[in-house]
């Protein structure tokens, strides 16, 4: 769909005093995240992942050797080429892709665009911003990913059914 950099992790702050990162995953998990060995294109090195028994992970970088270069860090998203992932499977797809997404509904109707995806637990869920945003009330509102909510997406737009549409 796009071959812009798809983030996995980010760098949520230092751990010990060795070089060592916490990373909040945004992916499958350690062991998908482990397959990768390079980051931003070649600035980070992974050398060592393990998990944080807390959904996250601890990881090191041959290029970070010392807490002050950990914390220097925080907040980097770490990305990998398309090509460097699984090939999808019809109906998967990287949060990446639906980032940025037109929205319209089944109806014809503009909506707005995918600002964001998040998961609580039982499935993705698509955050919509209004557009033209309205002068009061909400701005935004979500959408499940499931076949009822979402009809059809590609590279340019995503088809909602309008019955999930705020009005």
């Amino acid at each position: 769909m796009s071959d812009k950099p798809v983030t996995l992790a980010a760098v949520t702050g230092a751990h010990g005093v060795t070089g060592e990162v916490r990373l909040k995953l945004l992916g499958e998990g350690i062991d998908t995240l482990s397959q990768h060995k390079s980051f931003n294109e070649g600035a980070l090195t992974l050398t060592k992942i393990r998990s944080d028994n807390k959904g996250g992970a601890i990881a090191r970088f041959a290029e970070v050797k010392d807490r002050t270069s950990a914390e220097q860090l925080r907040g980097t998203a770490l990305s990998v080429s398309r090509d460097a992932l699984p090939a999808l499977e019809d109906g998967e797809y990287y949060h990446a892709d639906l980032v940025g997404l037109a929205v319209v509904t089944d109806a014809g109707d503009t909506v707005g665009s995918v600002i964001a995806v998040q998961n609580f637990g039982a499935t993705d869920i698509v955050e919509i911003e209004l557009d033209p945003l309205p002068a009061k009330g909400p701005k935004t509102f979500m959408v499940p990913m499931i076949e009822a909510a979402v009809l059809e997406w590609d590279g340019v737009r995503m088809v909602i059914s309008a019955d999930f549409k705020d009005d």
